[in-house]
C-alpha cells in the first residue's frame, strides 16, 4: 500500500512519461545534428552552446555522471568533429571542451527547430504559464543536482 499523497503518485507518473518522451525527442534531435550522434550528446551540445567552453569534469558534475561516461561521450563528439579541446588557460594540465564551428552551426539549426516546435505546442499557453513551467523545471533540476 502506498503511503504517499496522490499528488506524488501523479508526479511520478507524469515525470515517467515526460522523461520517456524527452529521451525520444533528444534522440531525434541528436540524429538531426549528426546521424551517428547518441541521444545523450544533445544535452552536452546544449550545455556547451549555453555556457561556453567547459572542463570535462565540470560537464560530468553538471550532468551528474562519472568521468568515464563523460570522457566516452566527449570522445564520440570529438570523433564527429562537433567539439574540440583547447588548453585551459587557468591550468595547463587540463583542457576546455568547446563546440567547433561545424558543431555550432549544426546544433544551431536543430536548436532553432526545437524552439519553434515548443512555440507551436505551447501556442495556447500564455507567456506567464510558459515562464512558470520553465521556473518550476529549473527549481526541480536544482533539486536533482543536490542529490
Amino acid at each position: 500500500m502506498d503511503d504517499f499523497a496522490p499528488e506524488y503518485l501523479d508526479l511520478e507518473r507524469e515525470l515517467a512519461v515526460f522523461f520517456r518522451r524527452a529521451r525520444a525527442a533528444s534522440g531525434e534531435m541528436a540524429r538531426e545534428v549528426h546521424p551517428e550522434l547518441e541521444p545523450a550528446a544533445y544535452g552536452l551540445l546544449l550545455r556547451l552552446d549555453n555556457a561556453g567552453p567547459q572542463r570535462a569534469t565540470a560537464l560530468a558534475a553538471y550532468f551528474g555522471v562519472g568521468k568515464g561516461t563523460m570522457s566516452r561521450q566527449l570522445r564520440a563528439l570529438e570523433a564527429l568533429q562537433l567539439i574540440s579541446r583547447t588548453p585551459d588557460p587557468d591550468d595547463g594540465r587540463a583542457s576546455l571542451v568547446q563546440l567547433t564551428a561545424d558543431g555550432r552551426e549544426r546544433f544551431g539549426h536543430v536548436r532553432q527547430a526545437r524552439r519553434a516546435a515548443y512555440a507551436r505546442r505551447l501556442a495556447a499557453w500564455n507567456p506567464a504559464e510558459v515562464a512558470e513551467l520553465a521556473r518550476l523545471l529549473h527549481r526541480f533540476n536544482d533539486l536533482q543536482a543536490e542529490g
